[in-house]
């Protein structure tokens, strides 16, 4: 893997990532039938928006983009209950990308 790496923290775009991470960890764990395997697809993509969050906003905005982006993903739970699976992961990456693309990515 030499020669390969990250882009610079400054130029990624986090309202994407928020949402491919909380859609591609449900849909991971949904189509392995391994849950912790969404949690990994969750995790990297958090981490990843997560350093451009604080490199461009620094640690309060990273702390509330987190808190949503953590807090969406417990709340799609209890809220699939009451719209169903998929509605609910795209509300809660919705509401985390609309988020990041406010407080970050627009800038």
């Amino acid at each position: 893997m030499a020669g390969m790496g990250f882009r610079n923290a400054i130029e990624v775009e986090t309202a994407p990532l928020a949402a491919l991470g909380l859609v591609g960890g449900y849909l991971t764990a949904k189509e392995s039938g391994i849950r912790p395997l969404g949690g990994v697809v969750l995790a990297a993509a958090g981490v990843y928006a997560g350093r451009t969050w604080l490199a461009k906003k620094g640690p309060a905005v990273t702390a509330g983009l987190t808190a949503l982006y953590v807090g969406g993903f417990g709340a799609s739970h209890p809220l699939a209950k009451k719209i169903g699976a998929w509605p609910s992961v795209l509300t809660v990456a919705a509401a985390s990308a609309a988020a990041s693309y406010l407080l970050v990515d627009r800038d």
